[in-house]
């Protein structure tokens, strides 16, 4: 059965930049692993405000950061001196381990001043043996994520086993992540075999066992219901999910089993002992100085 619908709230990242939040939500934190999600855009911005937009250095700790592009195009650099602009369609997987800092910015006065942004970013929760892991990053390409079409759907595989397919994206715990696309009157289900599952309408209405929902909805789904979707037009979905890893603590933009972890990351960010991208070192977001906050903490930096 439709366990919960969330809708996404308005958050503001920076000057003139709000973003729909998802997750966390106070009555459903997470989705499987997934335990945070913001949706960017559509946006267009005139030149002389996309420097508004950027996201300043910024630390993380125990999970797995991941970026992807509808349209536009970012710059990512991080403390491990990656420098990687993303593009619509690839994947930037930042896994912050035991601790990363970076910085996302919008350094293309073409790309905003004539085409659209849009961007949906989620966090997958690391479980508690991997929380300390040294942190990484991988960007995939398009290629190597799994692509499927059929009459009235594409897809692409973004992360984990769904349907019969299987993306070479590194995760650390079982999950499904998707961009579906769907013609109008096109049926489609869930994947099987995970005990948590969400569809995030982006755009356009889907119909599910009769009842209809509109773009900037989160539908979340018990195990074992098969649900009938129903596009109700051309619509863009994000089909998320897998197994729950225990509860987690969330503040800021640092993640973990325990609060005693989270006090130290506060701490070390405060005093300056987590390296800054080596290009990109000159400004940082400082720690907030809010001491807690219902639902998961004070708003996280969009594109973490």
């Amino acid at each position: 059965m439709l366990d919960i619908v969330i809708e996404a709230r308005y958050a503001e990242i920076s000057a003139g930049f709000a973003v729909k939040r998802i997750l966390p939500y106070q009555l459903r934190r997470m989705v499987g692993p997934f335990i945070f999600m913001d949706h960017g855009g559509p946006l267009i911005a005139p030149v002389k405000a996309i420097n508004n937009y950027d996201v300043l250095p910024h630390p993380h700790i125990g999970l797995s950061t991941v970026s992807y592009l509808f349209s536009g195009n970012v710059t990512h650099r991080d403390s491990l001196g990656v420098e990687q602009v993303i593009k619509p369609g690839e994947v930037n997987w930042m896994t912050a381990g035991s601790g990363i800092t970076h910085s996302e910015r919008f350094e293309d006065p073409l790309m905003l001043a004539g085409t659209k942004l849009e961007l949906i970013q989620t966090w997958v929760a690391l479980p508690e043996e991997d929380e300390e892991n040294d942190p990484t990053f991988i960007n995939y390409q398009p290629h190597e994520l799994p692509v499927f079409n059929d009459t009235g759907i594409w897809m692409r595989l973004i992360a984990g086993e769904a349907y019969g397919l299987k993306s070479n994206v590194k995760t650390h715990s079982p999950l499904f992540y998707l961009h579906v696309v769907l013609e109008q009157g096109t049926h489609f289900g869930l994947p099987n075999g995970y005990s948590e599952r969400g569809i995030y309408i982006v755009k356009g209405r889907i119909e599910v066992n009769g009842n209809g929902y509109q773009a900037g909805q989160l539908l979340v789904f018990t195990k074992g219901v098969d649900p009938l979707i129903i596009s109700k037009e051309q619509t863009t979905l994000m089909i998320l999910g897998g197994e729950h890893l225990g509860e987690r603590y969330i503040w800021w933009n640092f993640v973990s089993s325990r609060k005693e972890r989270i006090e130290q990351a506060k701490e070390d960010w405060k005093q300056g002992r987590m390296d800054l991208p080596p290009t990109d070192n000159e400004e940082y977001v400082p720690l907030p100085e809010i001491k807690s906050r219902p639902a998961g903490g004070p708003p996280p930096n969009m594109l973490s």
